[in-house]
């Protein structure tokens, strides 16, 4: 195969993420479930709009990037509720780091590198621009609850403290949107949305 061929398979094979379907619903067409193309695609635009609040220096395209493949490895790995337990988050990261090789294998060598690297260093969040991402990831469906009455929350009975741990990157790379998190959270357990612990 040649280059141009190899990245139309992997275009042909990343519409697959269309068919994963995730926890969060989508408020405005009847509360069905967001799949992860949509999910990367609101997340991508989220980051490109906050960025300002972002503590350190980040390369905003960088970050884009990261978030519209950070879900990719979903089409082989499916996706997992964020609050699942340890163990299955530890099972899950196997399977995703397979579904990596694999899926940014069908690109030609250069772009394999390059994407599996991004893909690494968003997982791992050691870097300003993995930690905004994941940031970003991890907002997004705190303002998409909050807008739909506790959505997957109050379906999973999820406590306050299960969303706060899974926003922790905020503060240290965008302090304000922490505090905006904080505040959310209070706002859900007063409505009943998140269990107070």
């Amino acid at each position: 195969m040649n280059d141009l061929e190899k990245q139309l398979a992997f275009i042909l094979e990343i519409d697959k993420l269309k068919a994963v379907y995730r926890q969060t619903t989508v408020k405005e067409d009847k509360n069905r479930s967001e799949n992860s193309a949509e999910h990367s695609w609101h997340i991508a635009l989220t980051a490109q709009l906050l960025q300002e609040y972002a503590e350190y220096s980040i390369d905003i395209n960088r970050v884009v990037k990261m978030l519209l493949i950070h879900d990719i490895i979903e089409i082989d790995a499916g996706d997992l509720f964020a609050f699942a337990e340890t163990k299955d988050h530890d099972l899950q990261a196997l399977k995703e780091e397979k579904a990596a090789q694999r899926l940014f294998g069908l690109l030609p060598k250069q772009q394999y590198n390059e994407y599996k690297t991004l893909w690494f260093e968003f997982e791992a969040a050691e870097t300003h621009d993995a930690q905004f991402a994941k940031s970003m990831d991890r907002i997004l469906p705190l303002v998409q609850n909050m807008n739909n009455q506790g959505g997957s929350w109050v379906k999973h009975k999820v406590k306050q403290s299960q969303v706060l741990a899974r926003n922790s990157y905020l503060q240290f790379i965008a302090p304000k949107l922490w505090e905006y998190v904080i505040s959310q959270t209070d706002l859900a357990v007063s409505n009943g949305w998140l269990i107070k612990d």
